[in-house]
C-alpha cells in the first residue's frame, strides 16, 4: 500500500483507518446489514455504522420499514404512486 501511494502520488499515505473505512463504504453501498457491517467492524450495535456510514445506503431506513411493515394483501394497480422521500 505504501508503494502503490507513493507512486500514485497520494498524501497523505492510506492507513489502516482509510482501508476500514473503504470497507464499510463499499459494504453498504452493495447492501450488507447495517449489524452485519457493525459486527465486523468490532461495535456492538449499529449507531455508530448509521452515523458514520448510513447516508451512503439508499433509504436503508425506509428499506428497513418497507421490508418489515405488515402488507395488508395490497396490491399495486398503478393508480397509486410512492411517496418521495
Amino acid at each position: 500500500m505504501r508503494e502503490a501511494g507513493e507512486r500514485g502520488h497520494i498524501a497523505p499515505p492510506a492507513n489502516f483507518h482509510c482501508r476500514r473505512h473503504t470497507y464499510a463504504s463499499l459494504a453498504i453501498r452493495n447492501g450488507a446489514s447495517l449489524m452485519a457491517i457493525a459486527t465486523n467492524l468490532g461495535h456492538v450495535d449499529t449507531r455508530m455504522v448509521e452515523k458514520h456510514y448510513g447516508h451512503l445506503s439508499k433509504d436503508f431506513i425506509a428499506d428497513a420499514i418497507r421490508a418489515a411493515a405488515p402488507k395488508f394483501g395490497f396490491k399495486p394497480n398503478g393508480k397509486v404512486k410512492e411517496l418521495a422521500p
